[in-house]
């Protein structure tokens, strides 16, 4: 058996768009206010994207920013991997108009769909390219323009999501360092209760569709949480089991920034003390595919996670789908 090599993060970078809409803009729209919705969520304020400005920019953003970080040039990337569940288009896939956009002209490039996980399997599928050698450098993008698809006169979605786009460099890094384990998995079963019903190959879009609002995402809210709270707390005890590691041995963890009473669960469950855990999403809110990317990079830039220290990031998502891993900083 030929010899795996070591895959770890060696840069990031985030992008949100300038635009801030808080909770008492919400307000004014729709029936809520800004105490129901932190009470019930821990959201503050989210940013939005011009009405101009879809993924693939603010992707490129964040792209751009991560090869300066990594001190690489766009041919030195061998593939780029975006995830994405609110792309420019159907196809050509966003990774390669952020592939044209920043003249990475080496690499390979495609788009991944898992929703608010998509980010985790990203990296995920980013490291098996890099430990078999078939790369040496994997930029994984989680991005999203969440705003898009949001009913704004739907008061139990539109309080929830917001703009962004995060990316990392996946290489090769020293012994010991890098991925220590990964954990995946979907249940196909739960597909209806967080979707984007219409505008695909099942209900193309008609005036039907338009006038039902199924362009918009449509959620079970308490089924979705039920389902978040328990899956995600275990998920992050399963990563840190299966790196051989002890809850104490924990020194950060990036969690899917969605609702603070499910961040809450997961950082119970791995005994951590609250600086422990990197929490933004009072400022972005839920940003799917991006929200855990842009998290990292602030923590990164906020020297609070250090060469050496071990991370766990955890999410789920739509799907439903979930994904877990734990890192030892290489950089």
């Amino acid at each position: 058996m030929a010899k795996l090599f070591n895959g770890g993060i060696i840069a990031t970078g985030s992008y949100v768009p300038e635009k801030v809409i808080t909770n008492h803009d919400l307000a004014r729209i729709v029936d809520t206010s800004d105490e129901w919705i932190v009470t019930r969520t821990g959201i503050r304020e989210r940013r939005i994207a011009d009405p101009h400005i879809a993924t693939s920019d603010l992707a490129t953003i964040a792209a751009r920013r991560t090869l300066e970080s990594a001190h690489l040039t766009p041919q030195d990337i061998d593939m780029i991997i975006v995830a994405t569940v609110t792309p420019d288009m159907h196809f050509p896939s966003t990774a390669c108009l952020v592939q044209r956009n920043i003249g990475a002209t080496n690499a390979s490039a495609f788009d991944l769909e898992a929703a608010c996980s998509g980010f985790l399997y990203g990296i995920i599928v980013a490291n098996q390219f890099v430990a078999t050698g078939f790369c040496k450098n994997v930029m994984v993008i989680g991005a999203e323009c969440m705003s898009k698809f949001v009913n704004w006169k739907d008061r139990n979605t539109c309080i929830l999501f917001g703009d962004g786009a995060g990316a990392v460099v996946v290489s090769r890094v020293d012994e010991g360092y890098g991925f220590l384990s990964q954990v995946l998995g979907a249940d196909g079963s739960g597909a209806e209760l967080l979707m984007l019903e219409a505008g695909g190959s099942r209900k193309p879009p008609t005036f039907e569709t338009v006038e039902k609002e199924l362009h918009y995402i449509h959620m079970d809210g308490s089924e979705v949480f039920k389902f978040a709270v328990q899956t995600m707390a275990a998920m992050a005890e399963e990563a840190v089991q299966r790196a051989g590691l002890t809850k104490e041995q924990v020194d950060f963890l990036i969690p899917h920034q969605a609702n603070i009473r499910i961040i809450e669960a997961a950082r119970k469950k791995l005994e951590l003390p609250e600086d422990k855990v990197y929490i933004n999403l009072d400022r972005y809110g839920n940003m799917s595919a991006a929200s855990i990317p842009v998290a990292l990079d602030e923590a990164v830039k906020q020297g609070r996670i250090k060469k050496g220290h071990n991370i766990v990031m955890v999410g789920f998502g739509a799907g439903l789908t979930w994904g877990a891993c734990t890192i030892r900083w290489a950089v």
